[in-house]
């Protein structure tokens, strides 16, 4: 297992950076703006899932995923509500974890599947090109509930409804068009910042 820390100005991964000296936020919002309310999961029964257009259907553990290779940054979270969040995050590649299903050459579209039935999805040129990670800590600490224990999608440059929390399934579709649960309500599929 490796660690690194994302360095996106300079396009490379640098561990020599620790991110010392820079202020961070708390990692619980102002208020719960969950659909179903702040889930509590059992990590002794939690498996993710890596599904659809994959060579293989995969279900991990929450250790077989904290043993991947990890990384940190510090990313801002921007809510639809208006406020925001500087947090120093640390997880996983989203394309480590889709590669070990095997990802399907017609795959174009990554759909986040949440415990509280929440989705929402994401190019998957995005998440590779951007090096998005799926996160198990904020600030150094274990992801509390709140953000979405055991993993949040940091979907760097999108507003918040694209953060899926609570992640149970990570699905691979052709279907770039798919809307999630608050894109079919009328917020926007790319949700830019």
């Amino acid at each position: 297992m490796g660690f690194y820390v994302i360095d996106k100005e300079n396009k490379k991964r640098d561990i020599s950076y620790l991110g010392i000296g820079i202020v961070l936020d708390p990692t619980i919002g102002p208020r719960d703006n969950s659909i179903k309310g702040i889930q509590n999961i059992s990590i002794d029964t939690y498996r993710l899932k890596i599904s659809g257009l994959v060579d293989e259907s995969i279900e991990l553990e929450f250790e077989d995923v904290i043993d991947l290779d990890s990384y940190e940054i510090k990313i801002t979270l921007y809510c639809v509500e208006g406020w925001d969040a500087t947090i120093l995050w640390k997880g996983v590649l989203l394309e480590d974890l889709m590669r070990l299903g095997g990802i399907n050459p017609e795959a174009n579209t990554v759909i986040f599947h949440a415990v509280d039935g929440y989705t929402t999805s994401l190019p998957i040129k995005t998440i590779i090109n951007n090096q998005l990670i799926l996160a198990y800590s904020a600030n150094g600490l274990e992801l509390p509930p709140e953000m979405g224990y055991p993993f949040i999608v940091v979907a760097e440059d999108k507003l918040g409804y694209k953060w899926a929390r609570w992640v149970s399934e990570i699905e691979l579709s052709d279907d770039e068009d798919y809307r999630g649960f608050w894109e079919k309500r009328g917020y926007s599929n790319e949700a830019d910042i």
